[in-house]
């Protein structure tokens, strides 16, 4: 068998927020995926959007994640 091979995986959607950054909302996307699922192993960045306050500045980062995790 070739690496790789025999191996499968599921990918699920997560939402990710932060008020600091993208990266912020990917972070803490990713680390409370892994509280609830065993070996992650990759994402997909799906959409980022946000939310404007009234002063006309970003307040808060939403990123939409594919993540992958492998199937035992």
């Amino acid at each position: 068998m070739t690496y790789g091979e025999g191996r499968i995986y599921k990918k699920i959607e997560v939402i990710g927020i932060s008020s600091q950054s993208i990266e912020d909302a990917i972070q803490a996307a990713i680390h409370r995926a892994s509280q609830s699922l065993e070996r992650i192993s990759w994402f997909e960045v799906q959409e980022v959007r946000g939310h404007v306050g009234p002063e006309g500045k970003v307040t808060e980062y939403q990123v939409v994640l594919k993540v992958s995790f492998e199937l035992r």
